[in-house]
């Protein structure tokens, strides 16, 4: 290798460095927060979604009064 690539080689390293570094800082000053908040209330609806279909699950699991009002008229009055 020459000692002109090495010495590219040597300024393109540290570049490349600065610049990811820089890119780092502006995304947490500047994007990391936008972000965040989107997926912090995309959990909070799904959330809400997970507990209000509990809340249907249980309360479909309990007995129906008009179902069981059925059940005790036909057993009261047999048409059979």
């Amino acid at each position: 290798m020459s000692s002109a690539f090495i010495a590219l080689i040597w300024w393109l390293v540290p570049l490349a460095a600065l610049i990811g570094a820089l890119g780092y800082v502006l995304w947490v000053t500047k994007f990391q927060g936008r972000f965040e908040q989107e997926t912090t209330r995309s959990v909070g609806q799904f959330q809400k979604f997970q507990e209000s279909l509990a809340q249907q699950q249980k309360l479909g699991s309990l007995p129906n009064e008009t179902t069981e009002q059925t059940k005790r008229s036909d057993e009261n009055n047999p048409t059979k």
